[in-house]
């Protein structure tokens, strides 16, 4: 019989190739069967699952119960080829899931967002780039609704301007999509891509669309860096701030905004809602659902259209 680490590869292996990335999966069983291999445990017990589970001892509740729940998965493979195997139950650490409330950008925002990132001091002539790259990046972003993972990841024949459309690769779900641009986004980006072209002239740099000041794909922790900077000095964030708006947060504006001009139009937007859903790259409509909630423009647009039925009514 297979070893429990050989079991977690090989669960692995399948979940992989029907297109999930387990990537923090990955890591937290492969954890758990070293755990396991300490304690010469042979096989899965609730009671093994449970203390892995909880370590460490500091941290939130949701965290134990999203390790409990890779067990979870693993276990229910792994009880076809061992009988032994306890699968956790639902419910076991219970908790509620948080998400962060999202903020609503305005227009001007966005602006002097991007005004600030193209102000943006550059001390060496290799960074002269950087803020025509936070730029376009943010700016695509505000009018896109990518995720930011999905921006970062553009490569430059993902690209088509001519046709103004974007392949996005590889998504959270494994999907790759077609996202269309407007014209406007479309010349942004060509003078971005012109400028790009003449800072790296015959000096070597990636085949992704956003790069660094050493010419590969920008760093996550960078990009947030920089972006927190920014917010700070146009007042979006106050200095010491832990807490406030995020890049994240242009998906909700794109999303809202998007249905607020459905229904100014005159248009459907229960019927239309899968399209967005489609363009957000969500696999249920009810992801986008809650990308809706809470917006006070939205929700007078939907009073606005109520309060018009009833007044059709005789």
């Amino acid at each position: 019989m297979n070893t429990l680490r050989q079991a977690v590869h090989a669960y692995l292996r399948m979940r992989r190739d029907l297109g999930f990335k387990l990537r923090e999966a990955g890591k937290a069983l492969l954890d758990f069967s070293s755990y396991m291999q300490q304690r010469r445990a042979p096989y899965i017990t609730q009671a093994l699952a449970l203390t892995w589970a909880q370590q460490p001892a500091s941290a939130q509740p949701a965290y134990w119960a999203r390790r409990l729940s890779f067990v979870r998965g693993f276990a229910r493979y792994r009880s076809a080829t061992d009988p032994r195997t306890q699968v956790p139950p639902q419910g076991l650490l219970p908790y509620r899931p948080h998400r962060a409330r999202p903020y609503l950008y305005c227009d001007d925002e966005i602006r002097r967002l991007l005004r600030a990132a193209l102000d943006m001091h550059c001390r060496y002539e290799s960074g002269k780039l950087l803020p025509w790259v936070y730029y376009c990046l943010f700016g695509l972003l505000s009018v896109s609704g990518l995720r930011l993972g999905e921006a970062r990841d553009l490569q430059l024949d993902d690209v088509d301007l001519k046709a103004g459309v974007l392949t996005v690769r590889n998504t959270k779900f494994g999907k790759t999509r077609l996202v269309p641009l407007h014209a406007s986004t479309c010349q942004v980006l060509q003078d971005y891509i012109d400028r790009r072209e003449r800072h790296w002239a015959k000096r070597p740099v990636s085949s992704y669309l956003f790069v660094s000041s050493w010419g590969n794909r920008l760093d996550y922790g960078e990009i947030h860096r920089t972006f927190y900077a920014l917010s700070r000095q146009i007042g979006l964030r106050a200095d010491g701030d832990h807490h406030g708006p995020r890049l994240h947060d242009m998906r909700h504006r794109f999303a809202t905004n998007t249905l607020v001009n459905w229904y100014r139009s005159n248009q459907d937007p229960q019927r239309l809602l899968p399209v967005l859903s489609a363009y957000l790259g969500h696999v249920h409509v009810e992801d986008t659902q809650w990308y809706l909630n809470g917006c006070p423009e939205l929700m007078a647009e939907a009073m606005r259209r109520v309060d018009h039925v009833w007044e059709d009514r005789p």
